[in-house]
């Protein structure tokens, strides 16, 4: 039987502080955890715990390792606040059975979450997920001793990991000087501190701890992120770095204050890779993603997979082939050769990587990209409808066909339906445009929440903001 408060989404349950998010429920979810790890798992290996800056974090967290120890599994507790992808990377480095985060990422201050880590360092895949919520009804076993709960760092390891992963000596040659944003979240003054160890001229914002992230979501995404773009113009900065409220995820913004987005981070990186790095693998991105990465896989013969949204397909494919990079839309961008796990703050070093072989700020890596594989920009509106309306849409979507033109004025040339409903649209303006972006749009309904995604991508900015009012009207019936 389903648990009525506890529904696992794609890597763990998440619920609003007080209302769902209670302690007896994170209760019963780290019991169920628990009862997996015995039942699937090796419990001799004993579970991480870690936590970010949310409110009752750090108590949630205690409370799941007295539920884990009780049973007999040994929990090594984070300390202190912790990045997502450093409780990930302890998880692997320890050869635990798993891992437990405390986290709702970038959702709003209200929301905490319950995050589920695999042996392998990321985020459990759906079956893993799917065995733990059968458990959720069922008493988890109880020992006759409780096991040792210790308290770890888990930042020393992976920061010598992300480290050595990125060139700093380049970094710290480079003359670059950047603006960092932690959100409020868990990545606090962790680039700081590197960049300061390493003599590199930076201005942090946002750098402390606070639950009620003031006047913003930790998304690294507009208009959150604008004061990252005002401090970058104002202090003179070549790029300004960005990480949500667990750390696992990027934003940036370059020399102008302009937001640039996960799919021009993604793809600066997957070029850089590809030219300078040469690691083997396919390239994997997410169905609501940029066109042009797969522009830049082509170029570098390299194949491009494309896969439902969320980052477990990303992980699925790392475990089971040969991946040099994999990513989704909302700044969750992965390397295998890493973890099998989005990294916002190895993204945002790595970023200053490029910038610094490259000798270019941001913007201009932008720019570079744009005129060698045609412009494309980006756009995406979440409506908070009631579900039937948010259900017809979705109906009335599916049911266009080949040459209506119900959209922008657009002729639908081709529909996909991997995840959600996506229209390839025939797009007058690239006529004019040599080697122009592919216009497309995508309804996507949300499963747990009364709430419609459109995504859009075209050649530029204008026929994005169109598309979406257009986009819109649609799924509103007018």
């Amino acid at each position: 039987m389903a648990h009525p408060q506890i529904k696992f989404g794609t890597d763990g349950w998440r619920g609003v502080i007080a209302d769902d998010f209670t302690f007896a429920n994170v209760k019963t979810a780290a019991g169920a955890i628990a009862a997996y790890i015995h039942a699937q798992e090796d419990p001799a290996k004993g579970i991480c715990i870690g936590y970010d800056t949310r409110f009752g974090s750090r108590a949630f967290a205690r409370t799941c390792a007295e539920v884990v120890a009780a049973t007999g599994i040994k929990v090594a507790l984070a300390n202190d606040i912790t990045p997502t992808p450093a409780l990930s990377y302890g998880v692997r480095e320890r050869n635990a059975a798993g891992g437990i985060m405390i986290t709702s990422s970038h959702n709003p201050a209200q929301w905490n979450g319950v995050k589920y880590k695999a042996w392998y360092g990321g985020s459990g895949k759906p079956s893993i997920i799917a065995a733990i919520e059968t458990y959720l009804d069922k008493p988890a076993p109880q020992a006759k001793q409780a096991a040792a709960i210790e308290e770890v760092d888990f930042l020393p390891p992976y920061l010598k990991a992300i480290e050595s992963f990125a060139d700093l000596d380049l970094i710290s040659k480079s003359g670059m000087k950047f603006a960092i944003d932690s959100m409020y979240g868990a990545g606090r003054t962790i680039l700081s501190e590197i960049f300061t160890r390493i003599g590199v001229d930076h201005v942090q914002i946002r750098g402390n701890p606070d639950p009620l992230f003031p006047g913003i979501n930790p998304e690294p995404i507009e208009p959150h992120i604008r004061m990252l773009g005002e401090t970058c113009v104002k202090e003179k900065c070549d790029a300004g770095l960005c990480t949500d409220g667990d750390a696992d995820r990027i934003g940036a913004t370059d020399e102008h204050g302009n937001f640039v987005d996960p799919h021009k981070i993604f793809s600066v990186l997957l070029s850089w890779v590809l030219r300078r790095k040469g690691w083997p693998g396919a390239v994997t991105r997410a169905f609501n993603t940029t066109k042009m990465l797969d522009r830049i896989a082509q170029k570098h013969g390299r194949e491009l997979i494309e896969h439902g949204i969320g980052f477990k397909f990303v992980c699925d494919y790392m475990l089971e082939r040969e991946i040099v990079m994999g990513g989704e839309e909302s700044g969750g961008i992965g390397f295998q050769r890493h973890l099998p796990e989005r990294d916002g703050l190895l993204n945002a070093l790595l970023l200053a990587n490029v910038m610094a072989e490259e000798k270019k700020t941001l913007g201009e890596l932008v720019a570079d990209l744009q005129s060698e594989y045609g412009e494309h920009q980006y756009g995406r509106i979440d409506l908070h409808i009631p579900d039937e309306l948010k259900n017809a849409a979705i109906a009335r979507a599916k049911a266009l066909k080949t040459g209506d033109t119900a959209i922008g004025g657009m002729a639908v040339l081709r529909q996909e339906t991997l995840d959600g409903v996506k229209f390839y649209l025939v797009n007058p303006e690239a006529k004019s445009k040599p080697n122009a972006a592919e216009t497309w749009i995508l309804f996507r309904a949300s499963g747990t929440e009364p709430l419609l995604r459109i995504y859009t991508e075209s050649t530029s900015k204008e026929a994005v903001a169109k598309l979406l009012e257009s986009g819109k009207k649609f799924a509103m019936g007018q």
